[in-house]
Parts: structure tokens; sequence; C-alpha cells
């Protein structure tokens, strides 16, 4: 597992849910140039169709912060994010071994 997930929530209407998930796709082509990307995963809630969530895996928090920053992430993915639920987005594993 990567050293750190991201989860971003987007309240999306149904309608307008095609355009949005094109430019989605395109904001995650751009993050996934970037040093310390591991994964990425979209996806509908299976209860609530109009929320949307993008699921990363980056090496360690400081890869995160710093592929927000490159010019074409500016342009293709920050626009977009910033639709995003206003909730904390990154999480560090928990180790179950620890429990």
């Amino acid at each position: 597992m990567a050293g750190v997930f991201v989860v971003i929530r987007f309240r999306v209407e149904e309608g307008a849910q095609g355009e949005f998930i094109g430019r989605l796709e395109t904001a995650v082509e751009v993050l996934s140039r970037q040093k310390g990307f591991v994964a990425a995963r979209t996806g509908r809630n299976a209860d609530d169709p109009e929320l949307l969530a993008l699921s990363m895996e980056w090496e360690n928090i400081g890869s995160y912060r710093r592929a927000l920053s490159p010019f074409e992430v500016k342009m293709a993915a920050v626009p977009l994010l910033s639709l995003a639920i206003d909730e904390p987005t990154a999480y560090d594993p928990l180790d179950p071994a620890a429990s």
C-alpha cells in the first residue's frame, strides 16, 4: 500500500456527470504523471448516484502536496478539485497489526 491515500468527493447532478467525468479523467491523467503517484480510481456512490469520488494513492503526503503545484496540474486538475466537498482528503493507512 502507498504511504498515503486521498479520497475526494464531489456532488454532481446526474445530468452533468458526463462532462464532469471527462474533466475528472483529464485531471487524473495529469496527476498520474507527477512524482510519487501510485494509483487512482473513480467511482459513483452505490446509494447516492450524485456522489462521485476520486481515490488516489501516493508515496507520501509530500508527494501529493507537491503534485498540486506544477502549472499543468493547476490548469487541468486544481479547478476541478476546487469543486470537491469541503472535507479533509488525505489519510495515513492504518496498520491492522497495530490495532
